[in-house]
């Protein structure tokens, strides 16, 4: 596995496999703020892509239909999911998604989300699920290897990182000094700093895009 082309033609083994129409490897977007992601590969038309939109993707791999490796993955309907909008689930289903899965997959750090889909429920073959989770995470290790120009994903200084960790353990700011050893001030600099590099409105936003992308 060496470039974007060989992982595209991967992906479409996998869903030949699978019983899967469809598929998208995504990855939140630091760098662009909440509810933006950035595509690795995908084979989705793009008038699909327009119509759910990146907030739409991001709601998808923020749901708890997310699943990683170990646990049971839950088949996604567009009827089913109360957090999307009516527009967005409108999308799903003109565009073909009847049924949809959404595979958490921890790569070199970064957690990466697949998403393999077909136009019919129950057409997936579910009990392959953990087997393509696992060759899809190898994958992926292969070619961020082979590319050797990935750049870290994770803005935050790591006292910044530290910070908003124990602050999303449910410490108060004089906690976390105390735990670290510095000022309460320095500590809601910290916290600051780490709102800003995420382009988030406060605290709690701040926390929930670290731990989408994996960074705590």
């Amino acid at each position: 596995m060496t470039s974007r082309a060989g992982l595209a033609r991967f992906m479409r083994r996998i869903c030949a496999e699978m019983g899967a129409e469809r598929y998208m490897l995504v990855e939140p977007s630091v760098e662009r703020g909440p509810k933006s992601v950035r595509i690795l590969t995908s084979n989705w038309v793009f008038d699909a892509l327009e119509d759910l939109g990146s907030e739409g993707i991001a709601k998808i791999i923020e749901s708890d239909y997310a699943t990683g490796a170990g646990t049971v993955h839950r088949a996604m309907t567009p009827a089913a999911t109360c957090f999307l909008t009516a527009e967005e689930k409108r999308a799903l289903r003109e565009h073909d998604h009847a049924e949809l899965y959404c595979l958490k997959l921890c790569v070199d750090g970064a957690a990466i989300f697949a998403l393999l889909s077909a136009s019919a429920p129950q057409r997936i073959d579910r009990t392959g699920l953990l087997r393509a989770h696992m060759a899809m995470r190898y994958a992926l290790s292969q070619l961020f290897a082979a590319c050797g120009d990935r750049s870290s994903r994770d803005p935050l200084s790591e006292r910044e990182r530290e910070c908003l960790l124990w602050v999303s353990e449910g410490k108060t700011t004089d906690e976390v000094a105390l735990i670290l050893g510095v000022s309460s001030n320095t500590v809601n600099s910290y916290v600051a700093h780490a709102i800003q590099k995420f382009g988030a409105n406060n605290r709690a936003m701040a926390i929930a895009t670290a731990i989408r992308s994996g960074i705590i």
